[in-house]
């Protein structure tokens, strides 16, 4: 499965347009996001993308859990959001 991670800084439109692809290509995307604005910017961009692949009768959900990553050397806990086609 394609791990797309996302940060504060992301730009949920580029995000979004990265989700789309790997929708269409494998059917599944992970997304994995560490912080409140990772997480926002994750979301936002799961919004749009659905909005991308809308008119190609594409239609997708979400699921939430969570991921233990390595950031800088230390465990942390992130936000795994999986995206599938419905």
């Amino acid at each position: 499965m394609e791990i797309i991670k996302v940060s504060s800084k992301s730009a949920p439109h580029a995000v979004a347009g990265a989700i789309a692809n790997v929708i269409r290509d494998k059917s599944t995307a992970e997304i994995q996001s560490v912080g409140a604005g990772a997480t926002n910017q994750a979301i936002k961009s799961i919004a749009i993308a659905r909005g991308y692949l809308a008119p190609s009768g594409i239609d997708i959900v979400c699921i939430p859990g969570f991921a233990n990553v390595e950031v800088a050397g230390e465990s942390r806990t992130a936000i795994r959001l999986i995206v599938k086609t419905v």
